[in-house]
Order: structure tokens, then C-alpha cells, then sequence
């Protein structure tokens, strides 16, 4: 009996998600028929999904919800779009052209960059949903696959120094991505106009119902774990010989999302695979994408990720199948390691003699304000700029290969608007949160909003308990247990219940290779500062050396080291 068969006996019947897929002539659906519909803003129940295959999410603006419910209208229905950008580069041509749309085409006028690496719009009414696909379109831009269960934007590491070995390894993240794309013309069709074929699609790799779930896939280039891997699906970790790209370690299984009060479900790292050279890369991603996409549970959803396959058939079964389906042995695991995560803030000089200038931008929210107008000024850079601009996995935004003579021009531009400012501290360098509210349905609690002030709170009890100002903690927030803000990789991470209520996990370290554990449940932030304040004291007092906090607390029992995600994040 073939093993799918086997398996799809043993998880019963499957998802409505499965039957969405099924039922949508590739990704088609009535989406071209809905976008017609100007009764509402909104779209209906299958295509409210289907509109994230194609990189979009329906959302609403939740701070207005209850009134607009008074006046008896429907939420205030828009689209928040991700696009699609392999490795996060962008030139200052495209930055300029979504900078103008952003402005003239949405309610919030900004732009965010995500942990994913690549830009979101929010806030895109439905009549101009096909304006901005096609805006995007005439800069080389599109959002194909950037939510929805596919392999989703493939990340890159940003260092900027090496630039050889970066650009070897961009190339390879934009190779694997095209390589995973879906191959339905739905989204040419749709947004596009493009021509409607009488042929039959295919999808060779992805197949007719699509993955079960969504998949995530990084190239990461030693020391930096700028990108978080073991937040992903698949990973290539770059293995180099004098500077030149020679191939990859590949790890799989990694995923952070979880579901409050369900011990089925937990963060996991991901496993190392072994060693491929260069021209197995492909052939390797297609593998085991196929493998998730034949033995992933489409019957629950919250099970359906490649980490829990992996553990439900055992790492070495879905190792050999993967061996089987590339036609290839993996190579022990060459050395590496990994020193460094988080983003080099500020300027750093190539190896080619170019300068990259690192912005920190607090939550990847590009927006003016008034002291602080910082989307006209990197609108203002990309005007003069001559390289790229790189958007980092950590939100933030690098100008990248600066000559000399640029250099001081472009500072002075950055510090005139905001975009740069010397009283950042370290600890705000190294606090991230996701979007939350008011736009993300999924919300519980506060993310993007609460973060600045938490973080300022941090620093003080930071100061208060001896430590100066370069000491930090990797501090994450999210507003759900979904993982957007990847808080289950810091050694602080805030998980969000109910309004101001979260989850206290500690115990993450300073690589992004550990998963924290749970210290308290459903609290306040007030409560939180609380705790931290005394364990903040007991650290600066019992540290070993330069201990970080996340290893000081497994060191002294406040939390249990999370070694088997399965076995340990629940007891």
C-alpha cells in the first residue's frame, strides 16, 4: 500500500481547506468575480482564503470595529499585501515607486517591513487591490506565494561585508523561490489581465491541493543567524571555501507557531539533515517540499506543519525519503557556527571597499511623524542612492554598497529625518514585536504599539540593577501564538492571551538555537516588569562572567532547557 494512502488512513478525514484548494481551478476561485462585487468590501468565505495565494490577507481596522457595528455598517474591509522579495533586496527605483502608492493608495500611508524579509502594504481598499498588483508588476515586483500553504518569501542573510559570498548566496534564495513558485497564470489572470489559456495547470512540485500548510525556507550564510532558522521549514546553511559559495548544510523542521492550550502544538528547531554541494540544491528543496506535501496531516491544520511530520514519522524516514526523491545521499554535516544574530546598526565597510549603512527602523514601521519623518527619508535616499537597499529579517533597512563619496551625503539625510539617532539603545536594537493591532485579525493582545514603551521600561530596570548601556536581551512580543514576531526564539518572549494578558517565556539564547519555556501565564505587563526587575537583580549578581540572561536562567533553574520541543516545552 502506497505510504500516502497509509498515512492519510491514520489522520482521517481532511480539512475544509483541503476542499478549497480542491475547488479552486488553481488558486482562481470567484476572486475576478468577487473583485466586481461592490456591495461589499470584502470578499466571501473561499476566496477570503484563496486572496492569501496571492499574497494578500483580508483584514479591518479593529479600533473602529465596534462603532462602525453601531452605525450598522460592515467592518472597514481592506488588504494587507506582502510582497515577494527573495533575500530582501530591493533597488531604490522600486523603494521610490511603492513609497508613492503607499502614500496615494492606502489608509495608513506606510510601509512595513516584516520579519519575512520583504515589505508589506496595509490597508488597500478593494477598488484599488488591481491597481496595486499592477503597479507592482511594472517594477519587476509581485506577490505570488507569499502567504498561503506554499513555500512562502525565501529569506536571505543580509551581511553586507562579504559581499561575493552574499551575493552567491541572494542568488541561490531567488533560484530556490522561483523554483517553488506555484505555476497556475491564476495570479497573471487575475491582477494582470493576462490571457487565459485553455491549457491544463500543473503543479509538479506543489501539487493540485497545494502543501498542507504554509512552508518557510532560508539561506543563511555563518556566523550570522540574522534570519532565524530554526523559525523555517528548510534551511541552507552556507558552507564556503575561500570565500566562494561551495554548498550547503540543509536542516529541516524548524516552525514557531503553537496553539494557546493545545500541547499538540509547540516550537520546534530544526534538524540537520547533512551536507549537499551546490548543484544538489534544487533537486534537495523539491524534495523535501514533496515529502511535506505527500505526508503533511491535511486533516488538522494545527498539526500540518513539516515539524510535526517530522515527528510524527521520525526524522530518519523522512531523511530517506527526501535521499530517494533527489536521487542523492546527504554528506556529513560540514562545520559551522553561528555568533551572531540581530543587525550590525550603523555602518559597516565591504570588502570591496563600499559602505552599507544599517537603519534601525523600531518595528519596520516606515511612516512621518513629525520629529521624525522617516519614510520621506528613505524616499529621500533612494533618490540619490546608487546600490540596493537590503531589508533585513529583523525589520530594518540596509543601504547597501555606498561609494565613498555618498557616504556622508547619505548621512546626513538619514540623521536630518530620524533615521538615525544615537540614543538607541542596544536593547531596542534587539526587541522586535509583530504587527498585532489593530489590522491583524488573529490579535490578542498588543504587539507593535506596546513594544516602545515596554522597551523603555526594560532599559530602566536594566540601569536600575547595574548593568550599563550596551547590556541587552534578545526581548520579542507577539500578539498571538502564531510566531510572526518570532518570540519563541528570544530570551524574553511575550506571548499575547487577552488585552494586556501574556504568556512569560524565558530561556532563549543569544544564537537563535534555543527554544524558551514558560514562566508564568496569562499576566500583565505590569506584572511582567515585576519579574523581570528581580530576575534582572539576580542575574547581575550571579552571572557567570559575561553570561548572557537567557543562559543564566537555565543555569540556575528558573527555567527547564527545552532539548526536545516534543518532549520538554509542556512538562
Amino acid at each position: 500500500m502506497d505510504k500516502q494512502v497509509v498515512l492519510d488512513q491514520e489522520l482521517g478525514s481532511f480539512s475544509d481547506n483541503e476542499r478549497l484548494k480542491g475547488e479552486s481551478n488553481f488558486l482562481r476561485g470567484s476572486i475576478a468575480k468577487d473583485l466586481t462585487n461592490e456591495i461589499t468590501g470584502g470578499f466571501d468565505s473561499d476566496n477570503f482564503q484563496l486572496i492569501r495565494f496571492h499574497g494578500m490577507y483580508q483584514q479591518d481596522d479593529r479600533d473602529i470595529r465596534n462603532e462602525r457595528a453601531k452605525q450598522k455598517l460592515e467592518p472597514l474591509h481592506n488588504v494587507m499585501l506582502r510582497a515577494r522579495m527573495p533575500g530582501g533586496v530591493i533597488t531604490p527605483k522600486q523603494w521610490l515607486a511603492i513609497d508613492k502608492f503607499a502614500t496615494d493608495h492606502t489608509l495608513y500611508g506606510s510601509i512595513r517591513l516584516t520579519t519575512r524579509q520583504t515589505f508589506q502594504f496595509h490597508g488597500v481598499l478593494k477598488p484599488n487591490i488591481k491597481l496595486m498588483h499592477q503597479t507592482l508588476n511594472t517594477i519587476g515586483i509581485d506577490s505570488i506565494a507569499t502567504a498561503g500553504d506554499v513555500n512562502r518569501n525565501v529569506l536571505c542573510t543580509s551581511n553586507p561585508v562579504e559581499t561575493e559570498l552574499h551575493q552567491q548566496a541572494y542568488e541561490w534564495a531567488t533560484k530556490i523561490s522561483e523554483h517553488l513558485l506555484p505555476k497556475t497564470r491564476a495570479y497573471a489572470e487575475i491582477w494582470l489581465d493576462g490571457e487565459k489559456l485553455e491549457t491544463t495547470d500543473e503543479e509538479p512540485i506543489l501539487g493540485s491541493n497545494y502543501l498542507p500548510r504554509k512552508f518557510k525556507t532560508t539561506v543563511v550564510v555563518p556566523p550570522d543567524n540574522d534570519v532565524d532558522l530554526h523559525a523555517n521549514d528548510l534551511n541552507f546553511v552556507a558552507i564556503a571555501q575561500d570565500g566562494k559559495l561551495v554548498g550547503f548544510n540543509v536542516l529541516v523542521g524548524g516552525g514557531l507557531a503553537m496553539t494557546h492550550g493545545d500541547t499538540s502544538t509547540y516550537p520546534r528547531k530544526a534538524d540537520e539533515f547533512g551536507y549537499i554541494p551546490l548543484d544538489k540544491t534544487l533537486d534537495v528543496a523539491a524534495a523535501v517540499v514533496t515529502t511535506q506535501r505527500d505526508w503533511g496531516n491535511r486533516s488538522n491544520r494545527k498539526n500540518a506543519k513539516t515539524k510535526y511530520t517530522l515527528d510524527r514519522v521520525g526524522i530518519d524516514v523522512f531523511k530517506k525519503e527526501v535521499e530517494k526523491r533527489a536521487n542523492f545521499t546527504f554528506e556529513q554535516i560540514k562545520p559551522y557556527e553561528f555568533t551572531h544574530r540581530g543587525d550590525k546598526v550603523g555602518w559597516i565597510e565591504g570588502i570591496d571597499g563600499k559602505h552599507h549603512l544599517t537603519l534601525f527602523i523600531e518595528n519596520g514601521r516606515l511612516l512621518d511623524a513629525p520629529t521624525k519623518p522617516l519614510k520621506s527619508g528613505v524616499a529621500e535616499i533612494a533618490k540619490i542612492h546608487q546600490g540596493d537597499f537590503r531589508m533585513t529579517a529583523n525589520q530594518n533597512l540596509i543601504v547597501a554598497g555606498v561609494p565613498t563619496q555618498y557616504k556622508q551625503q547619505i548621512e546626513d539625510i538619514a540623521y536630518k529625518h530620524g533615521l538615525i539617532d544615537k540614543k538607541t539603545s542596544q536593547q531596542r536594537i534587539n526587541s522586535m514585536a509583530c504587527v498585532s493591532f489593530p489590522t491583524c485579525p488573529l490579535a490578542m493582545a498588543e504587539a507593535e504599539r506596546f513594544l516602545p514603551e515596554f522597551v523603555s521600561e526594560v532599559e530602566g530596570l536594566l540601569l536600575k540593577n547595574g548593568f550599563d548601556e550596551q547590556e541587552n536581551i534578545i526581548l520579542r512580543v507577539t500578539g498571538c501564538p502564531n510566531g510572526c514576531g518570532r518570540a519563541m526564539l528570544a530570551e524574553v518572549g511575550l506571548v499575547g492571551k487577552a488585552p494586556d494578558k501574556y504568556n512569560l517565556y524565558l530561556g532563549g539564547n543569544k544564537a537563535g538555537t534555543r527554544i524558551p519555556k514558560i514562566y508564568k501565564e496569562n499576566i500583565s505587563s505590569k506584572d511582567i516588569l515585576a519579574i523581570l526587575d528581580e530576575l534582572l537583580a539576580q542575574w547581575h549578581s550571579n552571572r557567570n562572567d559575561s553570561e548572557a540572561f537567557g543562559d543564566y536562567v537555565i543555569r540556575a533553574g528558573i527555567v527547564a532547557e527545552v532539548l526536545v520541543s516534543k518532549r520538554d516545552f509542556h512538562a
